[in-house]
């Protein structure tokens, strides 16, 4: 029954965004462009004002989910992800990508998994992925995630206590690079 939820909300919001889509296509002048997809329904997904929780977005479907205490460091004591529906920064790409691609592209696994299935590209163009931590040859150590906008900014579930939003990505200081699908 949860399953048919997951997936009876991730078509609702399909259908929205087609929907949506149509109006603003329509009333777009020629030549100019709209965002890809990934970028929109990033968009669509800030505005639910969906809480950030550790391990959140890692159930077996793509999603909002309760998430886990297990590996937590934040700074609000008690954990409240076990508690928390919500988003951690790769289960918000994780979704975003899933509902963009039609499939759970990105999987279950955290931003090492991720990264994995991604190629880098040096010139990043807006519904990339950009990652940060530590990306080598051999070992990947990365620990956070956002979907590129364009002009230096990003949209991510950056921590606990705060909703999913837009970051600049100079914020942070260990940018790992940028990578596409």
């Amino acid at each position: 029954m949860r399953r048919r939820s997951a997936v009876a909300a991730a078509l609702l919001l399909l259908t929205a965004t087609a929907s949506v889509m149509a109006l603003v296509t329509a009333s777009v002048p020629l030549g100019l462009s709209l965002p890809p997809l990934t970028v929109r329904i990033a968009y669509e997904i800030q505005q639910r004002g969906i809480a950030y929780s550790w391990g959140g977005g890692h159930a077996s479907d793509p999603g909002p989910s309760k998430g886990t205490c297990r590996g937590y460091r934040g700074s609000i004591k008690p954990c409240p992800a076990a508690k928390t529906r919500g988003l951690d920064c790769s289960g918000f790409t994780r979704w975003v990508y899933a509902l963009a691609h039609g499939r759970d592209v990105l999987g279950p696994g955290n931003t090492d998994a991720h990264v994995r299935r991604m190629h880098r590209v040096s010139r990043p163009k807006p519904g990339d992925l950009v990652f940060f931590g530590k990306i080598g040859k051999k070992r990947i150590r990365t620990h956070h995630v956002g979907i590129y906008l364009g002009g230096g900014r990003m949209m991510n579930a950056p921590e606990t206590g705060a909703v999913v939003r837009v970051d600049s990505i100079a914020e942070k200081k260990d940018l790992a690079g940028f990578y596409r699908y």
